[in-house]
């Protein structure tokens, strides 16, 4: 599948699995549906799904990742596999260590890493699922493997440079697996900044500085988190024209309520920190979605490949705790609380 020719329209279901086994189920009328052939039938053209080494929950790992993987290429869409590096959440304030890593350093890091990703790239290759496009860990913004590559993004060119060295040998080591598995395979790097041009830049500066290997430049962009509209717009205009890369904005939300069911709390629970243009409801979610993709398809070039919705299945029809606490997601969902689909799902 051409990447460069398919404008993304992407949907991060990882807890898809463990929601559909313990019961959630999705409707489109009054019928019950395979939600992933709804995504399709919606518009969706790819899937993103994370891979964690040995999570406590049992999902999202080496066994269970590759069967949805395969669903995902049986019905034809395009694949993005997000690698975490560890047993539970990678962002920006956790990077931890898988615990079979505890005691690598330096060269026996390098290697876990290069024969992690070379055998999670195998296995899906063998099952029919090789992913189109992987992360080399996930919001990298302030390193990952930590504490070995932990690094400070504000600190200045020519300070310590030895984290940074680390963060970039490991993430060749990532990128060499995949290629060595599927030279076709893309390879994106993701940090948290989409509201932020100026940390953007300097990140991606000194990757290139370091030759680190990449094909897309991923975006988190929360508007709660990472400011205006505005500022997603400047960053992905900078970055495509000084880079020359394609950019996606690989995670966003946006509440389409602040209702909720019983012990389940809520991430975002009130609108101070939302942009005032699009009020909480399911139009105000849609609203919201079409501004930020007209932003996209604005990038020059034709550099702004698309979006992926951060876990617009997650609803609450029981606890996941895979993750370690309850979720607290349900209303920033694509579904309403029984498994409906919203407006916001058939953004073009």
């Amino acid at each position: 599948m051409e990447i460069e020719k398919m404008w993304i329209k992407g949907m991060d279901v990882s807890f898809l699995d463990e929601i559909e086994q313990g019961g959630g189920t999705f409707h489109e009328g009054p019928d019950k549906v395979d939600v992933l052939e709804l995504l399709q039938r919606s518009g969706t053209t790819s899937i993103r799904l994370r891979i964690w080494n040995d999570p406590p929950g049992g999902y999202c790992n080496l066994e269970r990742t590759p069967i949805m993987a395969k669903r995902v290429k049986e019905l034809g869409m395009h694949l993005l596999l997000d690698f975490h590096y560890s047993d539970k959440w990678a962002d920006p304030a956790n990077q931890w260590k898988p615990a079979a890593w505890e005691g690598l350093h330096g060269a026996a890091l390098e290697q876990a890493v290069y024969d992690y990703t070379y055998e999670v790239m195998a296995v899906l290759r063998a099952g029919g699922a090789l992913p189109d496009m992987v992360q080399i860990g996930n919001e990298i913004t302030n390193g990952m493997l930590w504490p070995d590559a932990k690094v400070d993004p504000k600190a200045e060119s020519g300070a310590d440079e030895e984290p940074w060295a680390r963060l970039c040998g490991l993430l060749k080591s990532g990128a060499s697996a995949v290629r060595a598995v599927d030279r076709s395979v893309r390879v994106m790097l993701h940090i948290d900044r989409g509201g932020d041009p100026e940390g953007s830049r300097t990140f991606f500066e000194r990757m290139e500085a370091e030759g680190v290997p990449f094909d897309v430049i991923g975006l988190s962009y929360y508007p709660w988190w990472h400011g205006p509209l505005e500022q997603i717009e400047r960053n992905l205009q900078d970055l495509s024209l000084r880079f020359g890369r394609d950019v996606v904005v690989v995670e966003t939300a946006y509440p389409w309520t602040f209702r909720t069911r019983e012990g389940f709390p809520l991430i975002v629970e009130n609108d101070e920190a939302l942009p005032s243009a699009f009020p909480v409801s399911p139009e105000g979610q849609q609203a919201y979605l079409k501004a930020l993709t007209d932003i996209i398809r604005r990038t020059p070039d034709g550099r702004g490949l698309g979006f992926y919705y951060w876990e617009p299945c997650w609803i609450p029809s029981q606890q996941v705790w895979s993750v370690g606490h309850a979720n607290n997601w349900s209303n920033l969902t694509l579904f309403d609380h029984d498994g409906y689909p919203l407006p916001a799902l058939y953004t073009p």
